[in-house]
């Protein structure tokens, strides 16, 4: 049974509840026919209609846990008890052609068959409507009665003449006064696409329907029950005896009767229209509901005869697998279209010789693969633009780099996401695509205002009617064309174009990680050339340094030098470049062939760091570094120092004593004071001065300050000052596994 949540007794239907209305389990029937429920294998009748009298003669008393016999007669009851036993699926089957006993003499009636379940057992269901209709009822029979429309729908080229030949051809069949055929959106509001109808009738063709028309509950048995005929808008309901099952204590789930009484609310609604009689029959793609046959008729009650229903419901059928296979055959056509601009795009993204936004954005580029009014690539350190650029761009990517989903596609923004729609007022519609690192690839459309014309005032479904002394709810009495001006929506993004684009991300980090591969190898060997191959040697001192990358493998702008001056003195550097990669490793080159050329022509250390600050204004104005320069004389252990951003060197004293030098700090280079501040310091005998970068003392799990703490302790021989100090002893103590940078250590030691 499906799952619903019930009404209270004795709460009344109207439009606040109707999508909760338990419309599969209604009690009762359309009285144009009689359902009993019996059980198996006695045939012992468990539940029967009320108005089983006025068909059959027999009153429900009579007919109550009586043998089927006493309702249909012993001949019958012997034509279903063998059609039973011969068949597995009833349904397959239907209908059985009986002969039944009335007061008025022998009555032919269709027998429709199915079972149900109660408790651990199952019941029997028999429906019996009065025989119309060509006789006998069978397979040939129906085909023949649709076969030149099958065949008109095989030659169709187009969607358009498929819908037009199946209402044409339905309302020929079925005799009622006007067919439809009616197409879902994506949130189920329905429009009118073909239309076969009397000529005195207005016209619905293009009109479109809401979504509320069809609740949910309804919707989900238009896919279970694929024909569904309400024979006299104006039925009385025939109520089921007992109303209750017993082994459940729940009402029979009638959703494949084909006599299941429907909706009061949508008879309501009917009659609004003016609609006598309506048959419906389902339109599915891979069984989920696509659209509907919509029949009315607004002479009086109309019943087709069995056989034609089962004819229109197997056209439908027909126009169901037509529609699916040109529906496929149209995606198949755009995947094969998409899936060349990929491979166009793919293939420029993966040549490295050219700037990977560039490659996605020249040519057709990103807006071949999805139409848009503008794309944006924000890759591999560059933003770049095609077409309609935002406004409030850098909001938007930042939007982007926070969502949650890999995916994300907006149609209407200023409904679905007011604050960034707020700030970027010329996008209605974004697909966006995003990459690790704060990288994204984003379509982004205009408003696109159109206009829906509705049968009806969607929005005003409250129509107060009164009743006696109440007032309830009922359905909209007009369905007079209403036209909706829709504002703040962009063009929808096709399932065809987000699959397109979700294939792309798929692929861009493949590209992204041969690129980054490419880029890490580059700046390797960058920083490799850079780095000094050897360092110094002097009489009573030792320089030793050490390079880690980060985490990952991703080289930074780290360096340090070490360069035995003309004047005898020594010069010992570390630096930091702010990032990681191909660009961090080459403006650590510039800076770090600057620096040496500094040094050579003698500059001190603050003209060193004052030349380096403006080497990186006025070549690299969006790069940022740091810096700490020593000059020390190896004969007295006199040192020079400035420092620019760069976390403060480590002296350590004679006695052992580990000291954060205090001296002076200019800002980092990019941003320095240009004058940056001089300092001096004495490296005494048996001491040290360390060199680091911010990677050895700094992480996502240490605070800065417990990262210098724990720097001293490792240089600190306090316990004996005639301890050595090792490099890869202090890096062991200070290494972190939770940094994300990567670090740089230098010590130079004296000698006692």
């Amino acid at each position: 049974m499906t799952e619903v949540t019930f009404l209270a007794p004795g709460e009344p239907v109207d439009l606040d509840n109707c999508a909760r209305e338990p419309i599969h389990v209604p009690g009762s029937i359309q009285p144009r026919g009689v359902l009993l429920a019996v059980t198996e294998p006695d045939l012992v009748v468990a539940h029967v209609s009320e108005n089983v009298g006025d068909l059959l003669g027999p009153p429900v008393d009579a007919v109550l846990g009586r043998p089927l016999a006493r309702a249909v007669g012993a001949d019958a009851e012997a034509a279903v008890r063998q059609h039973v036993a011969t068949w597995g699926n009833l349904r397959d089957r239907n209908p059985l052609q009986l002969t039944v006993p009335t007061p008025d003499g022998d009555l032919e009636v269709d027998a429709v068959l199915h079972r149900l379940a109660s408790g651990d057992s199952t019941l029997l269901v028999v429906e019996l409507e009065p025989a119309t209709g060509p006789r006998p009822f069978s397979f040939p029979n129906t085909y023949q009665a649709v076969r030149g429309a099958v065949e008109r729908l095989n030659r169709a080229h187009g969607l358009d003449e498929l819908y037009d030949i199946t209402a044409r051809e339905v309302r020929a069949l079925t005799g009622f006064d006007r067919v439809m055929v009616y197409r879902f959106d994506a949130e189920y509001n329905g429009e009118v696409v073909a239309e076969a109808r009397r000529e005195d009738l207005n016209a619905f063709l293009g009109l479109h329907y809401p979504a509320s028309d069809i609740p949910p509950q309804a919707r989900a048995l238009y896919e279970k029950n694929w024909l569904r005929l309400i024979s006299d808008v104006a039925y009385t309901p025939a109520r089921l005896v007992p109303g209750l099952d017993g082994p459940t204590g729940l009402p029979l789930d009638l959703t494949h009767a084909v006599l299941r009484s429907v909706s009061p609310i949508h008879c309501e609604y009917l009659g609004n229209m003016g609609v006598a009689a309506s048959m419906s029959i389902s339109l599915l793609r891979d069984g989920r509901l696509w659209g509907l046959i919509a029949c009315h008729h607004y002479a009086g009650p109309h019943v087709p005869p069995y056989g034609v229903r089962a004819a229109a419901e197997f056209l439908g059928s027909t126009l169901s697998l037509r529609l699916v296979a040109r529906v496929e055959e149209d995606e198949h056509r755009e995947r094969l279209t998409a899936s060349d601009a990929l491979g166009r795009l793919l293939e420029a993204a993966r040549d490295e010789d050219r700037p990977l936004a560039q490659a996605l954005l020249d040519g057709p580029g990103l807006l071949g693969l999805v139409p848009a009014d503008g794309a944006v690539a924000q890759v591999d350190g560059a933003v770049q633009t095609a077409g309609v650029v935002p406004v409030g761009l850098p909001a938007l990517l930042t939007w982007v780099a926070e969502q949650a989903d890999d995916v994300v596609v907006r149609a209407a923004l200023g409904e679905e996401e007011p604050a960034l729609a707020a700030q970027v007022p010329d996008v209605a519609g974004v697909l966006a695509l995003r990459l690790p690192d704060g990288q994204s690839v984003v379509w982004v459309r205009r408003e696109q205002v159109h206009h829906v014309d509705w049968g009806g005032d969607p929005h005003n479904k409250a129509i107060a009617r009164r009743e006696g002394d109440t007032v309830r709810l009922s359905p909209r009495l007009s369905f007079d064309l209403w036209r909706e001006t829709v504002r703040g929506r962009s063009a929808p993004w096709d399932a065809h174009h987000v699959e397109a684009a979700t294939e792309l991300r798929s692929r861009l980090l493949e590209v992204l990680v041969l690129r980054s591969r490419t880029q890490l190898r580059a700046a390797q060997t960058v920083q490799r050339s850079l780095l000094p191959a050897s360092l110094p040697v002097l009489d009573g001192w030792h320089v030793d340094a050490r390079y880690e990358p980060a985490a990952g493998g991703r080289v930074g702008g780290d360096w340090f030098d070490a360069l035995l001056l003309p004047d005898g003195r020594l010069a010992v550097v570390v630096g930091d470049v702010a990032g990681h990669g191909l660009a961090a490793a080459a403006a650590m080159g510039q800076l770090r062939n600057a620096l040496r050329a500094y040094l050579l022509r003698g500059d001190s250390p603050t003209q060193v760091l004052a030349g380096l600050d403006l080497v990186a204004r006025w070549t690299m104005p969006f790069e940022m570094a740091t810096a700490v320069v020593a000059l020390v004389d190896p004969a007295t252990g006199h040192a020079d120092v400035a420092v620019a951003g760069h976390p403060r060197p480590v002296l350590l004293h004679a006695d052992g004593r580990a000291e954060l030098v205090s001296l002076p700090v200019d800002r980092p280079l990019g941003v320095g004071s240009g004058t940056p501040p001089a300092a001096t310091l004495q490296v005494p005998a048996g001491g040290a001065l360390v060199l680091y970068s911010d990677g050895l003392v700094d992480s996502r799990a240490t605070r800065l300050r417990d990262g210098l703490a724990r720097l001293r302790a490792a240089v600190d021989r306090t316990d004996d000052p005639t301890r050595p100090l090792r490099i890869d002893d202090v890096l062991d103590a200070c290494r972190d596994e939770a940094a994300a940078d990567d670090l740089t250590l230098l010590v130079l030691c004296r000698e006692a």
